[in-house]
């Protein structure tokens, strides 16, 4: 259900690179949230980044509504660049899973499909070293 990539990039690199793909594919960034930043401004010790990407194609959140509009609560799809253990990592949950464990509608699957092939491509261009 996840696809999660890692990268020889820095984080902020990576996620500067994950911003430029998206809008490459016709994706909006809706909103960043740096949740590593406004945990430790909360006071809390996180020794981790992460930043949390709301993307969204307006054509397929429009098709997506109009096949089930409950589907609104899984809008807009998130892509996370995040380090771990060391690492600089990209991930996002397969909108076709969540999607169709979401509604049982059979038109969602195209829809969920061409968001996924999309969404992961971006991830994998923002993962790769530029000029590799």
């Amino acid at each position: 259900m996840y696809y999660i990539v890692e990268t020889n990039k820095s984080f902020e690199q990576a996620a500067a690179d994950l911003e430029a793909a998206v809008k490459r594919h016709g994706f909006g960034v809706l909103h960043v949230h740096d949740l590593g930043s406004s945990l430790r401004s909360k006071g809390i010790a996180f020794d981790n980044d992460c930043k949390i990407f709301e993307v969204c194609n307006p054509g397929q959140a429009a098709k997506v509504l109009s096949i089930d509009m409950r589907l609104n609560m899984a809008l807009p799809c998130r892509i996370s660049v995040f380090t771990e253990q060391g690492k600089t990592k990209l991930g996002l949950i397969k909108p076709m899973q969540m999607l169709v464990a979401l509604s049982q509608d059979a038109a969602l699957i195209d829809v969920a499909k061409e968001v996924e092939a999309k969404i992961m491509q971006m991830v994998d261009e923002a993962k790769c070293v530029i000029g590799l």
